[in-house]
């Protein structure tokens, strides 16, 4: 079943507890939201949006229907996710790039010193064949989501932060875009200083928070 049926599904539910909120005025008969509905009807909203990815989540599940991008049946989402965070690992052995697992989503940490000069948001030449075969194994494993992160240390305000990780993103987008990964699956955001991993109090902790993140999210349907 194609991904527009679960948007479909989404929309139902969410009207149909629209509906169901509403409650008549004895008096006016005017319909008017419940506060229980009103509770409802936001925690619905919530959980909708809770694990939105970057860039519209909507947005982008149209554009990847659009391109003839499936989902994935939801029995072999853990083992498609296995097999791509395998190869992952296996060509990530010694880049400096952590590959981490989170339930059904991968996460890979590439820290910015090993990508970008000093306030420079230019791919690194030297880091081109890693940014490779990471776009390889995201071409090969296509039914995914692929958000790319952009983050920075406390050094500085938001006023340099802030666009220098939104355009260090865009600069790993743009790459994986060009090199086989389409671009209806990317989406990017930067998040200055503000997700910090480590302290901004010491040289490595800063050094640890200067990082780019790309995660992996599997295309589901879960309407069946």
């Amino acid at each position: 079943m194609r991904i527009s049926t679960k948007l479909a599904g989404a929309s139902l539910a969410l009207a149909a507890l629209t509906t169901s909120a509403c409650t008549t005025d004895p008096v006016t008969g005017e319909k008017k939201m419940s506060k229980a509905g009103i509770g409802s009807l936001g925690g619905a909203l919530v959980g909708l949006g809770a694990g939105a990815l970057v860039g519209g989540h909507h947005n982008r599940t149209e554009m990847i229907v659009g391109a003839g991008i499936g989902a994935i049946a939801g029995g072999a989402i853990g083992a498609y996710m296995d097999r791509q965070e395998r190869e992952l690992r296996q060509k990530m052995a010694g880049t400096g790039v952590e590959v981490k697992r989170q339930g059904d989503e991968i996460l890979l940490n590439i820290p910015s010193g090993i990508t970008f000069a000093t306030n420079s948001y230019a791919v690194e030449p030297q880091f081109r064949s890693t940014l490779d075969q990471v776009a390889q194994t995201l071409s090969s494993y296509n039914q995914t989501y692929v958000d790319v992160y952009g983050h920075t240390d406390s050094t500085g305000n938001d006023t340099i932060n802030i666009p220098l990780s939104q355009n260090r993103a865009k600069s790993v987008a743009d790459y994986l875009a060009t090199h086989g990964v389409d671009r209806a699956r990317i989406g990017t955001q930067g998040f200055g200083s503000s997700q910090p991993i480590a302290s901004n109090d010491t040289v490595d902790g800063r050094a640890q928070n200067r990082r780019v993140e790309i995660k992996i999210v599997p295309v589901t349907d879960t309407s069946s």
